[in-house]
């Protein structure tokens, strides 16, 4: 016993002298210790000699050592001043023990703004063969920390890191931006930090420009983009960890032995080229009834995958609403143990590679063991070979007698979507078999083919160089959307959705000329007839207010969509004083639209001729053609940029501000009036320009599902107008912005408008029912100007007490006379837009 005993003092003596050198060095983690000996750290065993390509950083070293020994640094920026470039067989090495290594100041109040526009970086590290190397077994402990982010510490999307250079190793560390999540240090619990704030938004870790990127045991944690080395043209991660939401993670990434968790629906914005691949990889999904990958649809293969959830049912796929050409593979993919067919709705877009020769360029056993075939997707044209598996794959080969290191991995088709014309027209489709990383392979044929059902109206010639010419000969009225599908021996799949229509016809003739009649009080309609052939009409009819009966000064008031012409028009106290006129251009759905031919009102509409002031309107017949005047009884259809946004970089489109169209997102499905440009706005200037009181509803759809509303909080909103002068931009509104508080609400406020600077009315109110669809009531009644906003979606998963489902605010206001309204929206478009489904507005 005392034998054991001596033993254990002197291995604890051996232990502690090991630690402590002649500086008073005492590692942090004592459990697993480093080293400092002035010109060396020892650390598990290991002696490492440091110079002038050997650096070693502490945050804990005094100046006294810093100054005594050259390559020892107290903090990482200090380091990365003397970097010079390594090689691959001779790296630039910085070993960092245990700290946290703060790479922006979080305590520098000064906001960082981007040099030139673009994105503000943290730190740029131009390095060719830089690696970066934890002294640690736990990643959490060697902490690389920023925490700052969009409109939160920063004007853009923050980014802790812009690595210039190839041959970037990462390894045993932590990336972390803490804008939006607390940072926890158990090591040293004073280095602990509260996140900057609660709203998510954009805070990055890592862009790279270069090319052989790793990360080995490494934690990337942040939200929202978080671009864990983001960029590169090869990107290996190996057993390293993420916890992100959207458009996060890297595209062109190949993820070994991963685990991730998922706190939203959409981790990558999008991959590129041959996609992003995770092999034995586990998820931990948060996100509630519906998981995919990506937010535009792009290629991700899953092998051997875990995903995990306490949320039941999930449905899983590969982007939410994918197009025919896309195809993602999996094999062996579980979800909560039960195995999993991601994208079962569409089934057509998901490559199941079980029994296929594709595998092999992800998966092989040998001996029973399974062997990622990492050599196979990164090796590219120098033979990398980061997980050093280049000897296996081809001792497999040899065994087996064939070669695993040139398995391509995807087929592509150009052009993936287009349409031809039956009789008129051919389409000639060229296919690509890659290697990963984008490489052209010519090691396979490719094989194109059709349906049955499509071989109907569709005919393939395949040419001798493996290209394929596509002709339709669809006779029917309607047109058809065929796939092509091109394949591969080895599994390999592609598609392009070809649009056939049938051969065009002439435009049908006018068999009587169009006239114009009343429909009933308030309402006319322009009546023609044509030689249709029994097909239904689907005319292009455009209404016109002119200064004359000669329809001079036209001006568009409602146009045909939808295929559904416009044959009514009701009219407005706008109309009075005006001739209407009507443009009819003959069509059916199997021609082009034939010569117009208009038709003016004989008698000027006149005030006992309109049934009434208010005005209600779905938008299908609105004009976004670009009307900048201010006229009375007109709508101006522009766009423009409010002075409270000037502090952001973006200029308005004035004359390509508006579109119709179907939304996306929260508002799929959908259709109505959207923004095509940031700044976009429309005003109404009634022709009697007083009123005593006004009622605008207005029923919308954002695209955003979170209640976000908008892109982000950098002066984006929208306003609703009333009681408003549109020539001096005076009145009254309701603001709708997303700000810097929240990521899953917005904030209502009422305004006053003088010469376009806005003033709040009242306290802002925060609500999570900007969601589709938000039905929006303003009024002002006597000297109260109210606002309520509801959501008929289903009720927000928010905790925030100062967050409200229904919004009811007033303010008492000095009554204007003013009869104007309008809508000024500074937001993003695509899918940051909301969607203008149907305004109502009554004047008192």
């Amino acid at each position: 016993m005392k034998n054991i005993l001596f033993s254990l003092i002197l291995l604890f003596l051996a232990h502690s002298m090991l630690a402590k050198d002649v500086d008073g060095y005492l590692p942090l983690d004592k459990k697993n210790p480093v080293a400092f000996g002035g010109d060396y750290i020892r650390y598990q065993g290991k002696k490492i000699m440091l110079n002038e390509r050997t650096f070693f950083v502490d945050g804990r070293l005094t100046k006294e050592i810093t100054d005594k020994y050259p390559y020892a640094f107290s903090s990482f920026q200090a380091a990365v001043r003397q970097l010079k470039d390594g090689t691959p067989d001779a790296p630039m090495t910085i070993y960092l023990a245990p700290y946290v290594y703060w790479i922006d100041n979080p305590d520098d109040e000064a906001v960082r703004v981007p040099a030139g526009g673009g994105i503000p970086y943290g730190m740029e590290v131009k390095c060719n063969g830089l690696r970066l190397v934890g002294l640690t077994n736990k990643p959490q402990q060697v902490v690389l920390a920023s925490n700052r982010g969009q409109t939160q510490g920063a004007v853009g999307n923050f980014t802790m890191f812009h690595f210039i250079g190839n041959d970037l190793s990462v390894e045993n560390l932590t990336m972390g931006n803490y804008c939006n999540i607390d940072l926890v240090y158990p090591l040293m619990p004073e280095l602990n930090r509260t996140r900057r704030a609660d709203a998510i938004v954009q805070a990055q870790l890592a862009i790279c420009e270069g090319d052989r990127i790793m990360a080995r045991g490494v934690h990337f944690v942040s939200r929202l983009n978080s671009c864990p080395l983001v960029g590169g043209k090869r990107v290996l991660f190996d057993d390293c960890y993420f916890e992100c939401t959207d458009d996060a993670l890297c595209g062109t990434g190949v993820h070994v032995n991963c685990k991730l968790k998922l706190f939203s629906s959409k981790p990558f914005y999008a991959t590129q080229g041959t996609g992003a691949v995770f092999l034995n990889c586990d998820f931990e999904v948060i996100t509630r009834e519906r998981q995919f990958f990506t937010k535009v649809g792009s290629a991700v293969t899953m092998v051997d995958c875990r995903l995990h959830t306490v949320q039941s049912p999930l449905y899983v796929g590969w982007t939410q609403d994918p197009t025919p050409d896309l195809k993602c593979y999996q094999y062996n993919v579980s979800l909560n143990e039960k195995p999993l067919f991601i994208n079962r709705l569409k089934p057509a877009n998901t490559v199941d590679m079980t029994g296929k020769r594709v595998l092999d360029a992800y998966r092989l056993v040998h001996k029973g063991a399974v062997v990622y075939n990492t050599y196979n997707l990164l090796r590219g044209a120098d033979e990398w070979d980061p997980m050093k598996n280049k000897k296996t794959i081809e001792m497999i080969g040899k065994a087996t007698g064939k070669k695993y290191t040139a398995v391509a991995t995807m087929l592509t088709v150009s052009p993936r979507r287009c349409e031809l014309e039956s009789g008129v027209s051919t389409q000639l489709l060229q296919a690509q078999v890659l290697l990963f990383g984008n490489l052209p392979t010519n090691a396979e044929t490719v094989h194109w083919s059709l349906s049955p059902e499509d071989a109907q109206i569709a005919r393939l010639k395949v040419k001798e160089d493996g290209s394929c010419e596509v002709s339709g000969h669809n006779d029917n009225d309607e047109a058809k959307t065929i796939l092509v599908n091109a394949s591969t021996e080895s599994g390999l799949q592609g598609t392009a959705a070809i649009r056939i229509l049938p051969r065009y016809l002439e435009a049908p003739a006018f068999t009587n000329l169009p006239r114009i009649e009343w429909e009933e009080k308030g309402v006319l309609a322009v009546r023609y007839e044509l030689d249709l052939a029994g097909r239904a009409d689907e005319s292009l009819i455009t209404w016109y207010r002119c200064t004359d009966a000669k329809g001079s000064n036209a001006i568009p008031v409602a146009v045909s969509r939808l295929n559904k012409p416009e044959q009514t028009y009701r009219l407005s106290s706008g109309d009075v004083g005006y001739y209407l006129m009507a443009s009819v251009a003959p069509k059916h759905l199997r021609c082009h639209a034939g010569q117009t031919e208009s038709v003016v009102c004989a008698q000027v509409i006149r005030t006992t001729d309109v049934s009434g002031r208010d005005f209600m309107t779905d938008f299908r017949n609105f004009p976004t053609n670009y009307q900048p005047k201010i006229i009375p009884g007109f709508w101006t259809v522009d766009g423009f940029k409010p002075a409270d946004t000037a502090a952001f970089d973006w200029q308005p489109d004035p004359a390509g501000s508006w579109m119709y169209g179907s939304g996306v997102d929260g508002a799929s499905g959908n259709w109505g009036l959207l923004q095509a440009a940031k700044g976009a706005r429309l005003l109404y200037t009634p022709v009697a320009d007083k009123c005593a009181g006004m009622v605008v509803s207005l029923q919308i759809d954002p695209c955003k599902t979170a209640g976000q509303g908008f892109g982000s909080a950098t002066g984006q909103y929208l306003d609703l107008y009333i009681q408003f002068d549109t020539r001096t931009l005076t009145g009254y509104g309701l603001r709708i912005v997303r700000t810097t508080k929240y990521d899953k609400a917005v904030e209502f406020i009422l305004m006053k408008f003088v010469d376009g600077v806005a003033t709040p009315l009242a306290e802002p109110v925060a609500s999570s029912c900007y969601r589709s669809t938000c039905s929006i009531r303003l009024a002002v009644e006597g000297n109260k100007l109210t606002a309520h906003a509801e959501s008929n979606a289903r009720t927000a998963d928010v905790t925030d007490h100062r967050i409200l489902p229904i919004v009811d605010v007033s303010a008492v206001v000095e009554p204007l006379s003013f009869a104007g309204m309008g809508i000024q929206h500074t937001g993003s478009v695509g899918a940051s837009a909301s969607l203008l489904k149907e305004m109502k507005v009554e004047w008192k």
